[in-house]
C-alpha cells in the first residue's frame, strides 16, 4: 500500500475506484473476495481505492474497523493508494481516529454529514479530527446546505484537506455555481470530480478537476482507465463515446440505488462474491436482477481498444 501523500498527478494515472466490500454469509469482512476485487481492480491498472458509500462504510461496527483497515494494508500492492472513510457521526469518527492514528494510511475521507450540523461546527469537527490523526483528510461535499465554497476554501487553506471529492449531482453538469464558486477560490487541481464516468468529461474539461472517482470502474476497470486516458490527453470525442457505454449500468443505479446496484452488479458479473448487505439495505427486487445482469455483463465485456 503507497504511504506516501496524495499527490495531483497520481490521478491522470489512475481512476479513483469505490469498490464494495465483500461480507460473508456471516456479515464478516471476507479477506479472500475483497483480495478478488482490490486485484480485479490492480490488473485493469487502478492504482486508487476509496473505501466509503459503495462499502457501505456508513454502517460499519467500529469492533471491525481496525481488522478492515489491517485486511485495506495488507491486501492491496504496494504502490496502490487506499483511502478508508470515518464517520458520518462525530463520535463515531473520532473512535476511527484513533485506530487510524497508528496506521500508515496517507488520507482517510470524512463521511458527508448533513443532519445535525452547522457549517462553523462540521469545520470545528473535521479540523479536530485532521489534528487527531496528524495527516490531511479528503473533504467529501455530497450536497449544498452544510458547507459554503468559502467555508471549504478555509479549510483548505489551514491544511486541513488532501483532496475535495466534489459529489454535488446536478440536471446539467456544466450548469454548476457551487463548483464553479469553488474552483474560482481553490486550485482545481485539489478537486476531484465524485460522480462516476457521467459528468467526468465536464468536470475535468470546463471546471478543470484533477480527476474522477468511479464506482462502475470495479466492472471495467480497463474501460474506465481508457476515458480517463481519452481525457487527459484531450482526445474528447473518444472519452464521450466510451463514457456512453457506463449508461446502461448507471442508469439502473440512477434509477434504484447506486450501492445496492453495483454490490450486485459486481457479482453478476462473476468478479468477485461481494456477499449480503448490511442490515438497513436489501438486495435488489427479483424483478430486476436479469436487467442488472445484463447490463453488467454487457458492460463487462466492452472493450477500451
Amino acid at each position: 500500500m503507497q504511504t506516501d501523500p496524495v499527490l495531483p498527478s497520481q490521478f491522470r494515472q489512475s481512476v479513483l475506484a469505490v469498490p464494495p466490500l465483500a461480507r460473508d454469509n456471516d456479515l464478516a469482512i471476507c479477506q479472500k473476495q475483497n483480495a478478488r476485487m482490490i486485484q480485479y481492480l490492480e490488473a485493469g491498472g487502478v492504482s486508487m481505492l476509496l473505501y466509503g458509500g459503495n462499502a457501505n462504510l456508513y454502517h460499519t461496527c467500529l469492533s471491525e474497523y481496525a481488522e478492515l483497515l489491517e485486511m485495506l494494508q495488507t491486501t492491496a500492492a504496494s504502490d496502490t493508494l487506499v483511502i478508508p472513510s470515518v464517520g458520518p457521526a462525530w463520535g463515531t469518527m473520532m473512535d476511527q481516529a484513533a485506530i487510524l492514528k497508528n496506521t500508515k494510511f496517507p488520507t482517510v475521507m470524512v463521511l458527508p454529514q448533513n443532519n445535525v450540523a452547522t457549517e462553523a461546527g462540521f469545520q470545528s469537527g473535521f479540523r479536530r479530527f485532521v489534528e487527531c490523526i496528524g495527516r490531511p483528510a479528503v473533504l467529501y461535499i455530497k450536497e449544498e446546505g452544510l458547507l459554503t465554497p468559502q467555508g471549504a476554501t478555509e479549510l483548505v487553506d489551514d491544511g486541513l484537506v488532501s483532496f475535495i471529492k466534489y459529489a454535488i449531482v446536478r440536471d446539467d453538469t456544466a450548469n454548476d455555481q457551487y463548483l464553479e464558486d469553488l474552483v474560482e477560490r481553490i486550485d482545481p487541481q485539489r478537486i476531484c470530480s465524485g460522480i462516476g464516468e457521467q459528468p467526468a468529461l465536464v468536470h475535468l474539461t470546463k471546471f478543470g478537476c484533477v480527476g474522477y472517482t468511479s464506482g462502475c470502474v470495479c466492472v471495467n476497470p480497463s474501460l474506465s482507465q481508457a476515458m480517463l486516458k481519452a481525457i487527459t490527453s484531450g482526445e474528447y470525442d473518444r472519452a464521450e463515446e466510451i463514457r456512453r457505454q457506463f449508461c446502461p449500468l448507471e442508469d439502473l443505479r440512477n434509477e434504484i440505488n447506486p450501492i445496492r446496484v453495483l454490490h450486485e452488479a459486481v457479482e453478476l458479473a462473476e468478479i468477485a462474491d461481494i456477499g449480503p448487505h448490511l442490515p438497513f439495505l436489501s438486495g435488489v427486487a427479483s424483478s430486476r436482477r436479469k436487467d442488472l445482469q445484463n447490463a453488467a455483463v454487457q458492460l463487462k465485456n466492452c472493450q477500451s481498444a
